[in-house]
């Protein structure tokens, strides 16, 4: 990677990242299970071992309520933290201002989504006894939408109050394994998991692949990897050969054998959320697993973060609107996940959250606000980039308890 011009302090990028205090949609992730990476750039069509499906053919029916839409003009949408534009005092989220504006709905916009496992522990009880969430809309990982989508927990979309989502969702978004055709979601942002490494720790040299974090000398004891379960053992999946996608019981624990050998001989110095952001930047850390929006921000302060997305392969993850069961304003729900699905719109969120867009159109809106990021393949990816993203499956109810269980034994032992 070569290095970085001098950032433009000026820029709309470079305000936003210094507004942001490099505070992330990832910051306060530690949840048991994680919120790793059954991503949706591309299609997966494979149904997990043990007979269980996270597929929206297994369904069970959400409940409805009746819609107060027409005659309330509010909608109540829950997402988390640092995750939208916001104007230079921070005092106001100007896309949606600008949404009621044009509407007429005002717009509940509450930052109470810090962990998937944690969230749901908050909503569950209130959609299993049958009651109402106070909640119209929120943006739930791939792996928590199949979860909802499962058991019954989230209402299907009506497309023709989100003509935009449909005419503009990007088309490897389009039929993703937990919700084919996109019947109960749609997108809100995207990212990757690759491997970030600050090149005076490394003495110049690049690291490339996940053999290499995991092995080189050079690196002992300087090495993190995320907390994340579907992140750090889908990347080590790929570079084992195996499509995590695909993959079986066997590959799961050669590829947990992979990472505790690493561990054993002294090569990790532990394992993080996004908290490796500081020690990466010092070279504390010398090289790391790492998630592209934060790494966008860190080479806005330091041109020796390079990162580096593996040719065996690398995961990727996205957040989905979801529309509970019981949600009394699902009418004006979906004008709101409409609205974003406009390009201009979403290039304006784009500009501050530095993450990848679902919405067809919007590198050439991006461009007209900052053409560095329109030009990031890390927040605009290229047809060779998303060549190499994989999609970690959709999990059983079984496998998801034993699979926490065998990354937790690792990560806290």
């Amino acid at each position: 990677m070569a290095e970085r011009p001098t950032p433009d302090l000026t820029s709309p990028a470079m305000r936003a990242a210094l507004l942001r205090g490099l505070t992330t949609r990832r910051s306060l992730m530690t949840g048991a299970l994680g919120v790793g990476a059954t991503a949706a750039l591309a299609a997966c069509g494979s149904a997990p071992r043990g007979g269980g499906t996270a597929s929206a053919s297994a369904s069970a029916t959400a409940k409805a309520a009746q819609d107060m839409s027409d005659t309330e003009k509010v909608v109540n949408w829950s997402n988390w933290t640092q995750y939208i534009d916001v104007s230079e005092d921070e005092k106001s989220r100007p896309s949606l201002d600008a949404f009621t504006k044009e509407t007429g709905i005002k717009v509940n916009y509450t930052e109470d989504y810090n962990d998937n496992d944690e969230f749901y522990a908050k909503v569950r009880p209130l959609l299993e006894g049958g009651q109402d969430t106070g909640r119209d809309v929120w943006c739930s990982t791939d792996w928590m939408v199949a979860r909802l989508i499962r058991q019954g927990y989230v209402q299907p979309l009506d497309y023709a109050n989100v003509p935009n989502g449909q005419a503009n969702l990007e088309d490897s978004l389009k039929n993703v394994e937990f919700d084919p055709g996109r019947k109960f979601s749609l997108p809100w942002q995207s990212g990757f998991a690759g491997i970030a490494y600050n090149l005076d720790a490394t003495g110049g040299k690049k690291i490339e692949t996940m053999t290499q974090l995991l092995t080189d000398p050079a690196l002992k004891g300087k090495v993190t990897l995320l907390s994340e379960m579907r992140d750090t053992v889908g990347l080590v999946l790929c570079e084992m050969g195996k499509d995590p996608a695909s993959f079986t019981a066997d590959d799961f624990d050669a590829a947990i054998a992979m990472i505790q050998k690493a561990k054993e001989a002294g090569q990790l110095k532990g394992f993080t959320g996004n908290d490796y952001t500081d020690g990466l930047t010092k070279g504390d850390i010398a090289a790391c697993v790492a998630w592209t929006g934060d790494v966008v921000q860190l080479q806005f302060e330091n041109d020796k973060v390079a990162y580096t997305l593996p040719q065996a392969g690398f995961t990727l993850w996205s957040d989905n609107f979801v529309i509970p069961a019981l949600a009394k304003h699902k009418k004006n729900a979906e004008k709101l996940i409409d609205y974003y699905y406009q390009p201009t719109v979403m290039a304006e969120v784009e500009a501050w959250v530095n993450y990848i867009p679902p919405v067809k159109g919007t590198k050439e809106e991006l461009a007209k606000i900052d053409e560095e990021l329109a030009s990031n393949t890390l927040i605009v990816p290229t047809a060779d980039v998303l060549s190499r993203a994989k999609v970690f499956r959709g999990l059983s109810a079984e496998e998801e308890t034993s699979y926490a269980r065998a990354f937790s034994d690792l990560t806290s032992s």
